[in-house]
């Protein structure tokens, strides 16, 4: 895959992960978008690297579907933990 199909996995997989995990976010549209793309980034590399499962090159792959959508829900927990309540 590309950079760029990976920045469209990234936006898809942080509006699930925001569907996911609903509420109000430190960062608005703009900062959930982001924590996506990071998180797909994040996610392919952990798959990768540690869970032995190469990204395939095959953009409709449910495992490189579910590294994007998990990396983005570890990177939204974790910034909503961080900076939760500055909005507030």
């Amino acid at each position: 895959m590309t950079v760029i199909s990976w920045i469209i996995l990234g936006l898809l997989a942080g509006a699930i992960a925001k569907f996911l995990l609903p509420g109000r976010d430190p960062g608005g549209l703009i900062g959930t978008t982001l924590i996506g793309i990071a998180g797909a980034f994040l996610g392919g590399w952990i798959s990768a690297r540690w869970l032995d499962h190469p990204i395939t090159k095959d953009f409709y792959d449910g495992a490189t579907w579910a590294a994007a959508v998990g990396g983005s829900l570890v990177l939204l927990i974790a910034y909503r933990i961080l900076f939760g309540n500055s909005r507030d």
